[in-house]
């Protein structure tokens, strides 16, 4: 035997409940509704149809609810405002509300650089955020599209194809050499260049990048001793040795950078290169998931300040 009771999916049947129970008139609650007294008419039947209640019922010229109808008015009343809640464009988020932990994914250097001043935003701001921090992949990985990470910052250029990219800022690559490095004493030419021996920073190991290109060009060919898949590490090598280590460095006319403070710390000289290489485009990525979220929102806002505060072109 099957019931006669008329299962409830329409959203629209609470709001009409609400406002018939609210205004206890099927003309005002039409009116409430957007919508003609027919219509009004037709939802109360079908409601009274469905919880088995007249819900309202005529006295005179008015209509008073129903012992159910009395009954359900607050229930209603809270069910629309949770739908309302529910269907509302997400607010700004309150930092110092925020409890959430945040996955990024960075190059060592590029977390050395960005951890003590988003640290410091998030104890002034946002207490309740914890960070973790990831290493690079081995392999370009959809990290971000699994929801494994939160925000990629870096160099990015491996990226799906939703994926949403912001540039931060722009740096130019120069040759870091320990303090009395024999290449810092007199004119640094390609040739002296190529003939010191090097550390390259890959996490795939590759020896070649874009400074062998610019080398072949001139006919000219580096020798890369050792390939290390940290910056950090490869600079404590040059601090230590002869090697040459390339470092990303803010372009000329511009404030120093956090990005080389670990140059700084480690002792090392920066040498400009006399060659013509592609800049390196430091940015931030992160899956449309993320988009509209308050939270991350105020995440993205924190990784911008942070990197762009000693970036910005001097005075």
């Amino acid at each position: 035997m099957t019931s006669s009771r008329e299962p409830v999916v329409d959203a629209n049947l609470a709001l009409a409940l609400n406002a018939l129970l609210t205004e206890q008139s099927v003309t005002r609650a039409a009116a409430r509704l957007h919508t003609s007294p027919a219509a009004m008419s037709r939802t109360l039947a079908r409601l009274r149809r469905i919880l088995q209640d007249p819900l309202l019922v005529r006295a005179g010229q008015t209509m008073v609810p129903t012992p159910r109808a009395l009954a359900l008015r607050d229930e209603a009343a809270a069910v629309v405002r949770d739908i309302g809640a529910l269907l509302t464009p997400g607010a700004g988020v309150d930092p110092a509300a925020l409890r959430a932990t945040f996955t990024l994914q960075a190059a060592d250097l590029v977390g050395a650089a960005l951890v003590p001043g988003l640290l410091r935003l998030v104890r002034e701001e946002a207490p309740g955020v914890s960070l973790r921090f990831l290493a690079e992949e081995w392999e370009d990985g959809p990290a971000l599209r699994e929801g494994r990470v939160a925000l990629e910052v870096g160099s990015i250029d491996h990226v799906d194809p939703e994926t949403r990219v912001e540039e931060l800022a722009t740096f130019r690559m120069a040759a870091a050499v320990r303090q009395g490095h024999p290449l810092a004493e007199g004119p640094l030419t390609p040739e002296r260049l190529a003939a010191a021996e090097h550390v390259a920073v890959s996490r795939r190991g590759r020896f070649a990048g874009p400074l062998d290109t610019a080398l072949a060009e001139r006919n000219l060919q580096r020798r890369v001793a050792v390939v290390l898949p940290s910056h950090i590490a490869a600079m404590a090598l040059a601090a230590r040795s002869d090697v040459v280590c390339l470092v990303p460095v803010v372009p000329s006319g511009t404030a120093p950078s956090s990005l080389t403070e670990s140059v700084t710390a480690l002792g090392l000289r920066l040498l400009d290169i006399p060659l013509p290489l592609p800049p390196v485009v430091l940015g931030m990525a992160w899956h449309p998931r993320h988009a509209a979220d308050g939270g991350h929102h105020w995440l993205r806002g924190a990784v911008r300040r942070t990197l762009q505060a000693s970036g910005s072109p001097a005075t």
